[in-house]
């Protein structure tokens, strides 16, 4: 797939899949959206002393960027562990493009906008002393083979509906929420109405809120 890095309009970049007119985050902001849909409705929802996150949809790496800094803005207090799914990856290349280095003040961030994408995949990696890295080279629908610890967030970051159809029906919540601990919580910048009904009929409790810069609503869910 052809890749062509665009800015978005808070400032950081993003990538343009040209084929498919569709971009990796938001072109309202790809930054504010992250931090919106992953940590403000998401990471900062969840109680935990340790927590386990899936990612599907490890793309750039940002979601992993953002929650690596809200890990720090607490004192580094809890224990993440982090799965991310993650079927074309990216290029290293198009990662240094991407700049996200630029994006945070801290040093340590800056060394690890790139050294996320060096770590070795099937791998967990400690980035630090309170945070591993797993990523998983892999289609999301064999989420349902991994071995994986319960998982108390899920980021769910697929590309939208348009292109990727299958990714946001029935099937591939009912593989998600068989891995999720009750209780835990799944975010995602979609509301798409599909979506909402397969969750609640596989039991789920679900919310809408406010969407980041540029969407109006966007859904929670809770497993029960």
């Amino acid at each position: 797939m052809k890749r062509e890095l665009i800015s978005t309009s808070d400032g950081s970049n993003t990538l343009l899949i040209n084929d498919l007119n569709e971009t990796y985050h938001s072109k309202h902001g790809a930054l504010q959206e992250a931090i919106h849909v992953f940590v403000k409705n998401g990471l900062n929802l969840i109680n935990y002393c340790e927590i386990n996150i899936l990612e599907l949809g490890f793309g750039t790496g940002l979601n992993v960027l953002v929650t690596f800094d809200e890990y720090l803005r607490n004192d580094k207090n809890h224990v993440i562990n982090y799965f991310g799914v993650e079927k074309y990856p990216i290029f290293f290349e198009e990662a240094s493009e991407l700049s996200y280095s630029e994006l945070f003040p801290n040093q340590i961030l800056k060394d690890l906008s790139l050294k996320i994408h060096k770590t070795e995949w099937e791998k967990l990696v400690e980035l630090d002393v309170n945070f591993n890295l797993k990523k998983i080279k892999d289609d999301f629908f064999n989420i349902k083979n991994m071995d994986l610890p319960p998982i108390d967030l899920v980021y769910f970051d697929c590309f939208g509906a348009r292109v990727q159809p299958d990714l946001w029906e029935k099937e591939i919540f009912e593989i998600v929420a068989s891995k999720m601990k009750t209780g835990g919580l799944l975010t995602t910048y979609s509301s798409k109405g599909t979506m909402r009904r397969a969750l609640i009929e596989l039991g789920f409790e679900v919310e809408k809120r406010q969407g980041p810069p540029g969407k109006r609503e966007m859904l929670i869910a809770w497993k029960k």
